[in-house]
């Protein structure tokens, strides 16, 4: 695996929508620093939903955006879906929490899937665009920082499972919003989710 594009955003405005928003990314020339906040100079508007210590990278795998471009019928480039980094030989659906990725210094784990939204739909032009991500079962991958460092596209990436039970971005994004079994409940929380839903989960 390698990092085969890293993408930043400026503050831009949705056409008819009054708040601007970060999901406009384009891949970069050259190297960024990742620290624990995410990619220094990258825009991020709602920090209620967005970024944040358990949301500071955004990752794409490669097969993943392959599989969009088949099904949308158009290239799917780097940074389409607001992703940070995209990884080549990545297929998101095999990510769980806590699993790692390592390129040169930097440290990230996994922390939860990402959930499509509005702006999403509208970035994507497409009102049903929520409805068809969700049934993809294909969803990005939200990390935390664990060891920051400057990246750049072209870096090898060591991808390193979590040693715990599995818990996948498919199944997280399947359970979004409903009511755990207690064994599934126990699970989740045996591994390093994000801090929002492990709070929701032990209230």
């Amino acid at each position: 695996m390698k990092i085969s594009a890293v993408c930043t955003g400026s503050a831009e405005r949705l056409p008819g929508k009054k708040y601007k928003t970060g999901i406009f990314k384009q891949s970069v020339n050259g190297a960024v620093m990742i620290d624990a906040e995410g990619l220094v100079g990258d825009a991020i508007c709602n920090r209620t939903y967005h970024g944040g210590a358990d949301q500071a990278v955004y990752v794409e795998g490669s097969r993943t955006l392959d599989w969009w471009s088949g099904e949308l019928g158009k290239p799917v480039t780097p940074g389409t879906f607001g992703e940070n980094l995209v990884i080549e030989g990545l297929d998101n659906r095999d990510v769980a929490v806590g699993d790692r990725f390592i390129a040169g210094d930097l440290v990230l784990e996994v922390t939860s899937a990402r959930i499509p939204c509005a702006t999403f739909a509208a970035k994507m032009e497409d009102p049903r665009f929520v409805k068809r991500y969700t049934k993809a079962g294909r969803p990005g991958i939200y990390c935390r920082v664990l060891a920051g460092a400057i990246v750049e596209a072209g870096m090898p990436v060591t991808y390193q499972p979590f040693s715990g039970a599995r818990v996948t971005m498919p199944e997280m994004m399947e359970t979004f919003g409903k009511k755990l079994s207690p064994e599934d409940r126990e699970r989740y929380l045996a591994a390093p989710i994000h801090y929002k839903l492990r709070a929701q989960l032990e209230a």
